[in-house]
């Protein structure tokens, strides 16, 4: 039987993503940072950022990053009736896209998010009516963890985590440091992301621009990264699982609009967008 996994673009094994949230003024500095060091964020805005649509389109559009819902009115999901957390997704996404001129399905959640329940609520309520307003993923909080791991469920997408973690230079030397080439055990040879999340009005409240700075530069160094933004990341992924396979697994058809690489008993392959490739 063979070994299969994911690749990301160009076939590399390790990907990396931010999220910062709320649409405040130190976003415009932070997204330079990424830029500085060809890195890549999703912005999470309320319905209000400070930044008017042509700021939006010079500073993070225009670069590669990407905005996401936070919620009109910020509030927490997990602690809303559906008929107010369906408000304040739609009203966000819906002036979000007006000052953007993009189509925009991402979003982290707001507040405690889906983190604490109040008035009855469930995660699997919250899911469907995200479903529902075409909402592909959200981001989740308070579970910082050192396995780099994709979700399993996009709507409750556990970044790797916050900035502040005391760990987090740690982190990213593991996550540097990761062999996932074909020498080492097949289970740990599964693609890794490490993804960073905060708010950029923290490293003025703390005075630490320099920690995202170490991040980023540490980071930029390394040739097996793909560098992404959150919606990237969940986009390719469902390009991989929408690839068509042969019974006997020797032919691969790539139906989706986006080049697809993976890595079969050691060997890396691209799937071309449209076409069918045979795989030795």
């Amino acid at each position: 039987m063979r070994s299969i996994f994911m690749r990301y673009p160009s076939g590399k094994a390790k990907a990396v993503t931010f999220s910062y949230d709320d649409g405040v003024p130190g976003d415009k500095r932070l997204a330079e940072i990424f830029d500085r060091y060809s890195l890549k964020g999703t912005f999470n805005f309320t319905s209000t950022p400070c930044f008017s649509s042509e700021e939006i389109e010079k500073y993070f559009l225009s670069k590669g990053h990407e905005i996401a819902v936070h919620g009109a009115f910020h509030r927490a999901n997990g602690n809303t009736r559906p008929i107010e957390g369906i408000r304040d997704v739609l009203d966000c996404r819906i002036e979000l896209e007006k000052r953007c001129g993009r189509i925009i399905r991402g979003m982290a959640y707001p507040d405690t998010g889906i983190t604490r329940m109040g008035n009855f609520g469930s995660y699997e309520t919250i899911k469907s009516y995200l479903t529902e307003l075409d909402i592909v993923y959200s981001r989740t909080l308070a579970g910082d963890n050192d396995a780099f791991e994709l979700p399993s469920d996009f709507h409750a997408w556990m970044p790797s985590a916050h900035h502040k973690n005391p760990q987090i230079m740690e982190y990213v030397d593991k996550f540097l440091a990761l062999d996932l080439s074909e020498n080492v055990y097949h289970a740990i040879r599964t693609p890794r992301l490490l993804y960073i999340w905060g708010h950029s009005f923290e490293f003025d409240r703390d005075g630490n621009w320099d920690l995202i700075e170490s991040i980023c530069e540490k980071l930029s160094k390394s040739d097996e990264i793909w560098a992404a933004t959150n919606m990237e990341i969940y986009e390719y992924v469902q390009a991989y699982k929408n690839l068509s396979h042969s019974a006997d697994g020797h032919l691969v058809y790539n139906p989706s609009l986006t080049d697809v690489w993976m890595d079969v008993d050691g060997r890396v392959y691209m799937i071309p967008s449209g076409e069918t490739v045979r795989i030795d």
